[in-house]
């Protein structure tokens, strides 16, 4: 399995309601350094219904790199529909961090 498929398998179990960092899912596929690639990966993700790509976040909560729509203000109305909660303009980590 490619680096690229573990981050697809991974990122398509992040439940509604919650996020996951790149860090986070670079770590749970094996390649702790490799947050960048997976950013690259939910660039060029080819089924936004099987991976929820907008779920992917930085470490930091800040809202990151979404291609769709209007960019981050549709990942950030997409995340409040699901019930993600925000402080301020980054997603509440202690609050909606998967813990997959």
């Amino acid at each position: 399995m490619t680096f690229q498929d573990k981050i697809y398998k991974i990122a398509a179990k992040i439940p509604k309601g919650k996020v996951a960092t790149y860090g986070q899912l670079a770590k749970m596929a094996g390649s702790s350094g490799a947050a960048r690639a997976v950013g690259m990966c939910m660039k060029h993700n080819p089924d936004m219904k099987v991976v929820p790509c907008h779920r992917v976040v930085a470490s930091d909560g800040k809202l990151t790199g979404y291609a769709f729509g209007n960019g981050i203000s549709t990942k950030k109305k997409m995340l409040l529909k699901e019930g993600v909660v925000f402080k301020g303009e980054r997603v509440n980590l202690s609050r909606s961090q998967w813990k997959g």
